[in-house]
């Protein structure tokens, strides 16, 4: 048994069995590159589903917690912090709204979204108590806690974890027809991904967002973007809603925002929205602490610049033209913005997983979703060869794995 078997072994004995990772054990990591423990490197083309967007370490980043480290880390929001106005001015400003309500994960930040749109549709739009509705879409992936999974339609996220939150409906991705026949006087939200993540890295059809923007504004409806995955930077724009100039009224960020370090999520909105939430009604006991608002500071200045969206959005053209230039059979589709691409199978050969598992022996790292596609999320920072010879081993497995299971 190698050291790498028994580290798993270990593991997997005392850790719960709520994750399937791919077999590498990751013990050291350094701008695109991880090492695992018996000294192997490889190429790191998942990013931790985007919260790698400046690389592992990036040495802004860690300076601003190693300073703050040395002076407080968590006061819980009983106390005011000299950090989190700063971040909260910092990331309002990136964002283009007027607030911020700072959380650490993800799943909080969409939780807190939801309660936000509640509270204004009965405070705000005139809602009658407990009626107000959210429309959602099919496909969807924004967490796992009980609420957000009671309109999840992925059975390994939904299944026997009922009975679920009422409140909401669901529309195909998409589908402009369908989310308009949807609204009635009881909506107060429609959440969106801007391009879907875990679906597969889908793209909305060309004016769909514009779409919504113009329906959600005509029927007094928050629109809201989970640009959790899609956002800072990702998809070849600060947020993936700038692809098409559109502005949501509550925007939820995470993954990135924390660079890498810790766990930082947050929702901006103008006040007329996030002016709803009064003292004692929402929180966390560390959201918004200083060690979290210093590496929140330090995102907002590297997304300040544009250098990472305009970089994103270069290399991530180019590796679409590379990958489809290939011509490779056996592939559905390859689709992407930005360094956010996905590889969709045909069905025809091997399995996401058992291609990814094939990247990994040559040191890649990628990582599939719902059986037949591979997604890769080089970090930003990712070096252009590096990236070339990424692409060359890519489309060496994808025709290998024509090869393989040709006549």
């Amino acid at each position: 048994m190698t050291i790498t078997d028994e580290a798993i072994a270990f593991e997997h004995e005392h850790c719960a069995h709520n994750y399937h990772p791919l077999p590498v054990v990751i013990s050291e990591a350094e701008g695109a590159w991880v090492t695992d423990i018996e000294g192997r490197r490889y190429l790191d083309m998942l990013s931790a589903y985007s919260a790698i967007n400046f690389g592992h370490g990036h040495p802004d980043l860690v300076k601003a917690v190693e300073d703050q480290l040395r002076r407080v880390t968590l006061t819980s929001r009983a106390f005011h912090n000299d950090q989190l106005g700063r971040f909260c001015a910092a990331l309002a400003r990136l964002a283009r709204h007027e607030a911020v309500l700072p959380m650490n994960s993800g799943a909080e930040g969409v939780e807190t979204a939801l309660k936000v749109a509640r509270k204004w549709g009965y405070q705000v739009k005139g809602v009658a108590h407990d009626r107000a509705q959210i429309v959602v879409c099919e496909g969807n992936f924004h967490g796992r806690t009980t609420t957000i999974v009671s309109f999840s339609d992925d059975p390994s996220a939904r299944d026997d974890y009922g009975p679920y939150t009422p409140g909401f409906v669901t529309v195909p991705f998409g589908d402009i027809d369908a989310l308009r026949a949807a609204i009635t006087d009881d909506t107060v939200a429609f959440l969106v991904e801007p391009i879907q993540g875990e679906a597969g890295v889908v793209l909305p059809p060309t004016g769909y967002l514009e779409a919504v923007r113009e329906l959600c504004t005509e029927r007094g409806v928050l629109m809201i973007a989970d640009e959790i995955q899609a956002g800072m930077g990702r998809a070849g724009a600060t947020f993936a809603c700038d692809l098409v100039g559109v502005q949501p009224d509550i925007r939820i960020l995470g993954k990135a925002l924390g660079g890498g370090i810790l766990p930082v999520s947050a929702v901006t909105a103008d006040w007329s929205v996030l002016g709803v939430i009064r003292p004692g009604e929402h929180g966390s006991t560390f959201g918004g602490n200083p060690l979290a608002a210093a590496v929140g500071i330090k995102v907002c200045e590297l997304m300040e610049t544009g250098v990472l969206q305009e970089r994103s959005k270069r290399l991530g053209e180019h590796v679409l033209r590379t990958l489809r230039g290939a011509e490779l059979p056996g592939i559905k589709e390859i689709r992407g913005s930005g360094l956010w691409w996905a590889v969709e199978l045909d069905g025809t050969g091997r399995t996401g997983r058992e291609v990814s598992l094939e990247l990994l022996a040559r040191g890649i790292l990628a990582k599939d979703t719902h059986t037949w596609t591979i997604r890769f999320a080089p970090p930003l920072v990712v070096g252009e060869a590096d990236l070339d010879a990424a692409l060359t081993t890519i489309i060496e497995v994808l025709a290998e794995d024509v090869a393989d299971t040709g006549p």
